[in-house]
């Protein structure tokens, strides 16, 4: 440790460059990764200290560090993560670090819990409340008062009574532990042959060093279980796990599993979290005395002591691209802290990226396949109906073929799942009368009719206005028509095709996550027939009901010019394809299509991945892309349009010239306004093994910084092209 007077640097939780110098005053003690208040201007912000300053300042120009937190300092290896993240993704440190100190709350000593017991004196009054208190402490452990007054049914006056009495004490206790400790041999799957065969090649990897493993299971193969398994061994080698979701609707389910795996819950860390129990877990989590956490992307970024496993459940999906604030990719910022702490990763998915089945077919992560279904369940029939020939009468959604077979299996008491790729009432609204098409006021984009709520609604902003009776251009009444269909008009029609089946809407406009976790508890026993779904509904559910599943806009995701769209539209579509035929179930996909012949349809049909896979590895490769190529994004915004253009402008002037580098733009980005700001994409794009991000730094270093309204946001590998 430094003791003062001394200097150090800090770098502040804020978006800077660099590390400040402060004085640490007399008597304070602090080393690298100790966490300070430190003065920054009028106010006082949270920072670390990051060593010794770079350069020496005089000490009457420099200020004191205020506070130190009296909390184990961060690791090296944390540290080495934030410097590493920033230099990637040109984010300033500070602004990557205010991503670890995530809960100031947690910086504070936990308050203990006051508590009472009995001292062995009898009070001189016994009533039926006072007796009601004392037998209950008749086992002479201390209980904290809430407790007691609920076991007792009395008032707090009663035990402050006793208290005065002296038939009580009060003593005070350290505060419960957020969660109890998992217990790694508490209830382990029975694996299968090939379940079995999948962990080992898992536990090959070196416990204490870095390796990665794709695991690549079919839907239904069992992949939780494998990777529960070596969440275990590494918490019996003493070691934390740390297990990312792509989205809080999934935490519930599988939280339940972990519980019934491991006899205790795991620490949470996503959203929905208090700040009180965001506090808890990361205190928890720096301390070691938590050892699992299950979250969403940010948990990345926990201060992990003893990091032994990372898990990423559903690695493909793009969930885990942060796009807010500084923009990087969960999976890949896993992998480099993995290695900075040598730790194992399991990549787990039955669509992987083709990034990962590039590094698994080139060797770099190991490959490790579940094949076959769990409990000999069969993989769904596929068949794709050509909507040119076989498509649903005008003004209706759903083709006769799929209608059928949705009669059928309810019928037979089975659920049926109608799958739309988006959601709301329809995706355009327009006047019948005088063609006025509704644009949100703040986005190019259509908006979007939530007939249920009555509401028109932008999906990019959130802008929503009342649905009106009367055109806005025109004035006529009644004359709003819906085009193309949304889940809401997909589920108006089922209502009248299946006027018996208990039907239920799932999309995430439809409530809270508490209520939609709710919903998928209510499907998983039984109580709909038929459910009518977004997104939501293809990841990572379990309904043993389930026999059909009818995808009405297959080729939704072929159709945005988007580099990834083939990857994404196979992804999805076999994702919820998988969700029919669960357990003893035989299942049937049904995808209405106009290109039947599209490679991404005839690989769904025939259920050659692989296929598939050596295709979109092969385009991608000739053109360059990733993962043979990189690629990052500018995007320029701005108030009005002719001011984003012209920096845009300005940018591609001032780039410097480099071999293996094009340029492409400045063009408006596909969205080319969102929240009423105007944007302008610019695209870099290099071979595999050029520097950059590098090459970007140097790039924005060398160019005019943006004023006034102007903002540059940077993308480094970016996911979406919109």
């Amino acid at each position: 440790m430094l003791t003062g007077p001394d200097i150090v640097a800090v770098m502040v939780g804020v978006a800077v460059e660099g590390p400040y110098s402060y004085r640490v005053p007399e008597g304070m003690a602090v080393g690298r990764g100790s966490i300070v208040a430190v003065p920054l201007g009028p106010r006082l912000i949270l920072g670390v200290v990051w060593g010794a300053p770079k350069d020496m300042v005089a000490h009457n120009r420099l200020r004191d560090i205020a506070h130190a937190y009296d909390v184990p300092p961060l690791s090296e290896e944390l540290l080495a993560l934030v410097e590493w993240v920033a230099r990637y993704t040109l984010a300033a440190p500070g602004q990557v670090l205010r991503g670890v100190l995530r809960s100031p709350e947690a910086l504070e000593a936990p308050r203990p819990v006051i508590a009472y017991r009995r001292t062995g004196h009898e009070p001189e009054k016994l009533t039926p409340a006072r007796l009601r208190v004392l037998d209950a402490l008749m086992d002479d452990m201390a209980w904290p008062k809430p407790a007691l007054i609920g076991a007792a049914g009395v008032s707090p006056s009663v035990i402050d009574g006793l208290e005065r009495a002296g038939a009580l004490e009060r003593i005070e206790m350290p505060p419960p532990p957020v969660v109890l400790p998992p217990e790694a041999d508490g209830n382990p799957a029975k694996l299968n042959a090939e379940q079995q065969r999948a962990l080992a090649q898992i536990l090959a990897l070196d416990a204490n060093g870095f390796g990665v493993a794709l695991l690549d299971g079919v839907t239904g193969g069992g992949k939780t279980e494998v990777f529960f398994e070596a969440v275990a061994d590494s918490l019996r080698a003493g070691r934390q796990a740390l297990i990312l979701l792509p989205e809080i609707a999934l935490t519930n389910t599988f939280i339940e599993r972990f519980t019934r795996r491991f006899g205790a819950r795991p620490a949470e860390w996503h959203s929905d979290m208090t700040p009180v129990q965001r506090a808890k877990v990361w205190r928890g989590v720096l301390d070691g005395t938590v050892r699992a956490v299950v979250g969403a992307r940010s948990a990345l970024f926990l201060p992990f002591r003893e990091l032994g496993l990372l898990v990423l459940d559903e690695e493909h999906d793009g969930a885990y691209k942060q796009s807010d604030g500084f923009t990087y990719h969960a999976r890949d910022m896993a992998i480099v802290r993995a290695n900075l702490a040598k730790a194992r990763v399991v990549l787990s998915s039955a669509t992987p990226s083709v990034e990962s089945r590039n590094n698994a077919n080139a060797g770099r992560y190991g490959h490790v396949r579940l094949e076959s279904r769990f409990a000999e369940a069969a993989m769904p029939d596929v068949t794709a109906i050509d909507m040119r020939v076989d498509g649903p009468e005008k003004g209706a959604w759903i083709a006769p073929a799929l209608a059928r077979e949705v009669f059928a299996a309810l019928d037979r008491g089975e659920q049926a799942l109608l799958f739309l790729n988006r959601r709301g009432y329809a995706p355009l609204t327009l006047c019948r009368a005088c063609g006025h098409q509704y644009q949100c006021p703040d986005c190019s984009a259509w908006m979007v009719e939530h007939r249920f709520r009555g509401v028109l609604m932008c999906h990019h902003c959130g802008h929503e206005t009342r649905t009106p009776s009367v055109c806005g251009e025109c004035g006529e009444a009644d004359s709003l028509v819906a085009v193309g269909p949304g889940v809401e008009r997909v589920a108006e029609e089922a209502a009248a095709r299946f006027p018996d089946a208990r039907r239920v809407l799932l999309s995430t406009d439809m409530g809270s996550h508490a209520q939609l976790r709710q919903r998928f508890a209510e499907i998983e026993r039984g109580e709909y027939d038929l459910i009518i779904g977004t997104q939501l509904v293809s990841k990572g559910h379990h309904f043993e009901k389930l026999s059909v599943v009818g995808v009405l806009d297959a080729d939704l995701g072929l159709a945005h010019g988007d580099p990834r769209a083939a990857e994404k539209t196979f992804q999805i579509l076999t994702q919820v394809a998988g969700r029919a035929g669960r357990a003893s179930r035989h299942g049937k996909a049904f995808l209405q299509t106009y290109h039947p012949g599209h490679p991404v349809m005839q690989a769904m049909v025939s259920g050659d991945r692989e296929a598939f896979y050596a295709q979109e590895l092969l385009a991608r490769e000739a053109g360059g892309m990733p993962p043979f190529g990189r690629l990052a994004a500018l995007i320029v915004s701005a108030n009005e349009q002719h001011r984003a253009m012209a920096h845009a402008r300005h940018l591609l002037s001032a780039a410097p010239m480099a071999e293996g580098v094009r340029l492409y733009g400045p063009a408006d980005a596909p969205v080319a306004m969102i929240r009423g700001r105007h944007r302008v994409r610019l695209l870099a794009q290099s071979g595999k093994d050029f520097d950059l991000s590098g090459y970007m730094r140097f790039w924005l270093g060398s160019a005019e910084r943006p004023k006034g309204d102007l903002k540059v946001q940077i993308d480094i590998d970016p996911m979406s092209f919109m």
